[in-house]
């Protein structure tokens, strides 16, 4: 295997679970050093262990995007480590499920929007100068086909999710110039442990879970894996051309 990634430092928020931690695994195949970033240090240790194991040079960090100084300290832990930040993967999401606008709180909005938008903007606020210093550098954040077409019982994150694909696109824009290069993933249904979680609350994955799979034209919902390649593809030089760009990984549900 190409080490598309051999001294490249790439940070990962929500590093320790799903299309994170699947990334974390594949970037550092690919020679990266890889520094993951969650609030949650036992999952963390975890998969740092697992990355050790196969001879990846990583970090845990401990840290909650939705505030402006322990994005910062993240970050900056990662520099210091590694002497630059070429990669950011705003991975970081949570998603409060069968709530329509009059069934979500206020709390539960301003959780939602905290997480999965301003985690991404907080991130790339303090990953930025960085890149531009040294010269430039890629930010993929994780969206969610939910914010290119919307869907049934999820208002808030439907909100949160198009946020960051306008937002994508805007950064894009205003750091083209410094060569920073800026897209996001639109991923479908994932079989992750933030997915199984809504099945529970949706009936349980022997009831809902076929539902899922027949909403996409390929029949199934997809590994973490598939969606981390796409990740690592847009990071790569292989899609230096590319910026601003929402990529559907949904196996066709956005196609119809």
């Amino acid at each position: 295997m190409a080490e598309r990634f051999v001294g490249k430092t790439v940070l990962i928020t929500g590093g320790n679970s799903g299309i994170g931690r699947a990334a974390a695994h594949l970037f550092a195949e690919e020679g990266a050093n890889v520094a993951i970033a969650a609030r949650d240090v036992r999952r963390n240790q975890h998969v740092l262990a697992e990355l050790t194991d196969a001879e990846a040079n990583a970090i845990s960090l401990e840290c909650d995007v939705t505030d402006p100084t322990s994005a910062q300290s993240a970050v900056v832990d990662t520099v210091d480590r590694f002497g630059s930040i070429d990669v950011l993967f705003n991975n970081a999401g949570m998603i409060y499920r069968e709530k329509t606008v009059l069934e979500t709180e206020p709390s539960e909005w301003e959780t939602t929007m905290a997480v999965n938008t301003t985690g991404v903007f907080l991130m790339s606020r303090a990953a930025l100068p960085h890149m531009i210093e040294s010269g430039g550098g890629v930010i993929v954040n994780n969206a969610s086909y939910f914010g290119l077409v919307g869907g049934r019982g999820a208002a808030a994150y439907c909100a949160a999710k198009g946020a960051v694909v306008n937002l994508t696109r805007a950064m894009a824009l205003d750091h083209a110039h410094q060569n920073v290069r800026v897209n996001c993933v639109c991923p479908g249904s994932v079989d992750t442990p933030m997915l199984h979680a809504e099945l529970e609350l949706m009936g349980g994955a022997d009831q809902v879970l076929s539902q899922f799979e027949a909403k996409h034209p390929l029949g199934r919902i997809a590994q973490p894996h598939e969606v981390a390649a796409a990740v690592l593809f847009l990071a790569s030089d292989a899609a230096q051309f590319i910026t601003g760009t929402a990529l559907p990984v949904d196996g066709g549900i956005t196609a119809g």
